[in-house]
C-alpha cells in the first residue's frame, strides 16, 4: 500500500509499504479521507514529539470503510462506513475514573503509538475496538463531512472548559479551521456576539460565513478597543485562543471582563514561554484553563451536530489533495493558504 512515512522533522515521504496484517480482535480500515491537523504540522516541524515514533505514519483525523474484520470482532462488517476516535483511554487510571479520559495517564492514540491515517489502510488495534473508538457513521453524513468530527469534538471539549453560555460575548483568536469551529459552536451555545481576530483576509471572510458577528484584522485594528466598544466597556465573557502563540496570552487577558474565562485551546510548543501579568488575573478574578484532546462522548456529540446540519463543514476545509500531495497539504495548513487540508486517499 501507499503511505506517507514520517522520518523526522521536515522529512515525510510517500512510500510503498506492506498492508497491515490484523489480529483476530482487530479491524483493517480502508482510509477514504484524512485531514491535516495543526498538530500534524507541529509534528512535521519537530515541535511536538510526545508519543511520536520515527519512522511511522502520522495523521489522526481519518474516516473510511471497513476492509477486513478479525474473526473475533462481532459488531462490524466489511463495507461499513466508520470514523475513528484517535485517543484510546485505558479506563483504569485516576483520570479515566474521574471523567477526564481525554488526559488519561496511559493513553495511546492512532497517529502516535499506532500508525495513522496518511495511508491507504490503517489497523485499528484491539484496545480501540474494545474501548468503542471505532464509530459507525450515519448514512446522511459524507466522508468529507465526517472527517472533521474529531477536531470538532476537541472544540466541544474546549467550549465546555470555557463555559460558553447563552448571551455571552466570545472572542476567538485565530481564524483557521479550529477557530471557525469555535465560532460555530459558540453560536450553537447561544452566544450573543462572536468576534474573531485573524490577520489573513480569506480566513476573515470564511469566519463571517461561519457565523462570526465581526471579523477583526488585529494588524490594522485595535481588537481591545472593538471588544470594549461592543460590550459597554466591560470586556468579553470568554476568549478562546485557537492559535498557540505564547506572547498573545497576556493581551488576551485584557480582553476579558472581570470573572471572564481565557481558554488556551491550541497546542503550544514545549519550552516556548510567554509573560503574563498575574495582577490582571488576581484583581479581575480571571479564570485561565486549557483543553486537551477529546472524550468519546464529545465525538458522538460532534457527529450529531454535523448530521443535523448545525455545522457548516464547507467553510472549514480545503479539498483536492491526494496522498502524493502530503507535504503540500501540511505546508498549506502551516502557511494559512487554505483551511483544513482534506486528503482523498
Amino acid at each position: 500500500m501507499k503511505a506517507a512515512i514520517f522520518h523526522g522533522p521536515n522529512d515525510i515521504k510517500l512510500e510503498e509499504v506492506d498492508k497491515p496484517a490484523i489480529g483476530t480482535q482487530e479491524v483493517l480500515m480502508k482510509v477514504n479521507v484524512s485531514a491535516v491537523c495543526g498538530t500534524d504540522v507541529r509534528i512535521y516541524e519537530g515541535k511536538k514529539t510526545k508519543g511520536v515514533r520515527t519512522p511511522s505514519i502520522i495523521g489522526h483525523e481519518l474516516v473510511g470503510t471497513i476492509e477486513e474484520v478479525g474473526a473475533e470482532v462481532a459488531d462490524f462488517a466489511i463495507g461499513e462506513k466508520v470514523g475513528v476516535i484517535p485517543v484510546i483511554p485505558c479506563g483504569r487510571c485516576y483520570y479515566c475514573m474521574n471523567d477526564r479520559e481525554n488526559v488519561c495517564a496511559n493513553r495511546t492514540a492512532i497517529g502516535y503509538e499506532f500508525d495513522g491515517g496518511f495511508a491507504e489502510y490503517v489497523r485499528i488495534p484491539e484496545s480501540a475496538i474494545k474501548s468503542g473508538n471505532l464509530v459507525k457513521l450515519p448514512d446522511n453524513v459524507s466522508l468529507e463531512e465526517a472527517v472533521i468530527t474529531e477536531p470538532l469534538a476537541c472544540c466541544l471539549n474546549g467550549q465546555r472548559k470555557a463555559n460558553v453560555k447563552m448571551g455571552d460575548t466570545v472572542v476567538v483568536i485565530g481564524g483557521g479551521p479550529i477557530g471557525l469551529m469555535h465560532v460555530q459552536l459558540a453560536k450553537v451555545a447561544g452566544a450573543k456576539h462572536v468576534i474573531l481576530s485573524e490577520p489573513i483576509d480569506h480566513r476573515r471572510e470564511k469566519a463571517l460565513l461561519a457565523g462570526a458577528d465581526l471579523a477583526v484584522d488585529p494588524e490594522s485594528e485595535s481588537l481591545e478597543s472593538i471588544v470594549l466598544e461592543k460590550t459597554d466597556q466591560l470586556g468579553a465573557d470568554v476568549v478562546i485562543m485557537a492559535i498557540g502563540v505564547p506572547p498573545l496570552v497576556n493581551s488576551c487577558l485584557s480582553l476579558l471582563k472581570k470573572g471572564g474565562t481565557l481558554n488556551l485551546f491550541a497546542g503550544f510548543t514545549k519550552g516556548v514561554l510567554g509573560e503574563i501579568d498575574p495582577n490582571v488575573i488576581h484583581y479581575n478574578e480571571i479564570n485561565v484553563n486549557g483543553t486537551s484532546a477529546l472524550t468519546r462522548s464529545d465525538y458522538y456529540q460532534s457527529l450529531s451536530l454535523i448530521s443535523s446540519g448545525q455545522i457548516n463543514t464547507e467553510v472549514l476545509t480545503t479539498k483536492g489533495y491526494k496522498l502524493e500531495d502530503i507535504q503540500k497539504a501540511i505546508m498549506d495548513v502551516r502557511n494559512g493558504n487554505g483551511m483544513k487540508s482534506v486528503i482523498n486517499v
